[in-house]
């Protein structure tokens, strides 16, 4: 099954296919002047494939995609090698060079066989819209880590001054999830690097923001890898850490998952997910209560927001 387009999709924001420029169809008995000379036909040459040096390429400085599998690459090469650049480059003209707008990963492909020209199209395109479509471009293909993916949203935001809402409608995404999203960023830079990683998920760095320094975000992030915590365990954590800065004295048992009904954790971690913090539930016979867990006033009103409810 095709992946549905992504926001306005690459075929919009690139310019689409050119229109094929017709002339005119001439009436059946045409009646011109004799010296009437016939009417030129202009092309659209916009989406015309050039032949350009790979030393002229550098590469976008709004890329948001910074780690690329060496593997994958090499992969890659192989194919180009085999097969040729079936799908060009889109770059545009910068002074007395060509900078990447989309296939970056193809250009790196093509340095490593050395190739001395490749395929490309020449856009003309500002700096806000080179980002938005290289974000559209990695996320459409899943190529981002969640990392450089809050990385680009901020960088639309930061540098072009769009609303979260904005972000969200030009990338094709709600705005929940680059709220969400955004809110990685603010974790330590190590946590950060773990999650790019992939050895912290974003299921245990939402839960890990909910702690208020970014000491306590260390010692939870340092315990959930050293102990390979999931989630729920780390929720626990997350909530002795905090209840331990707060003064409160609490049990050191041992975590443990909570043992729990198959459709209430279901409905537990979407839940959770939405709300980015912890979130239980106790159900029984058609009764029961929803329990959503903060650990600092911004916490809150994040939650409040999120649900849709004004702070008096």
């Amino acid at each position: 099954m095709a992946k549905p387009a992504l926001g306005r999709g690459l075929g919009a924001l690139l310019g689409g296919n050119a229109p094929v420029v017709r002339p005119p169809t001439p009436p059946a008995n045409p009646v011109a002047p004799a010296s009437a000379a016939p009417a030129p036909v202009v092309a659209d040459n916009r989406e015309r494939v050039q032949q350009i040096p790979l030393a002229r390429i550098r590469p976008c400085a709004f890329q948001p995609r910074k780690d690329f599998s060496a593997e994958s690459l090499r992969e890659l090469a192989d194919s180009i090698r085999e097969q040729g650049i079936i799908q060009p480059l889109i770059v545009r003209q910068q002074d007395d060079h060509f900078e990447l707008i989309a296939g970056e990963r193809r250009w790196r492909a093509s340095q490593l066989l050395q190739l001395a020209e490749v395929p490309v199209i020449v856009r003309t395109a500002d700096d806000r819209a080179v980002l938005e479509l290289a974000l559209i471009e990695n996320l459409q293909r899943e190529n981002l880590n969640p990392i450089e993916e809050a990385a680009g949203y901020s960088e639309l935001v930061e540098k072009f001054s769009l609303k979260q809402e904005e972000v969200a409608q030009k990338v094709g995404k709600s705005r929940t999830v680059v709220a969400n999203a955004l809110r990685l960023l603010k974790l330590p830079a190590s946590v950060q690097t773990a999650v790019r990683d992939g050895r912290l998920s974003v299921g245990h760095a939402k839960v890990i923001l909910g702690l208020a320094t970014e000491k306590l975000q260390k010692t939870a992030a340092d315990r959930v890898l050293k102990e390979g915590l999931n989630v729920r365990q780390t929720e626990q954590l997350v909530a002795k850490l905090a209840n331990r800065a707060a003064g409160i004295v609490t049990s050191p048992a041992k975590i443990t998952p909570l043992a729990t009904d198959t459709h209430v954790a279901d409905l537990e971690n979407k839940l959770r997910e939405r709300l980015g913090t912890k979130v239980q539930m106790r159900y029984a016979a058609g009764k029961g209560s929803v329990e959503i867990s903060f650990y600092s006033d911004a916490e809150l009103e994040r939650i409040l927001q999120l649900l849709g409810v004004k702070a008096d």
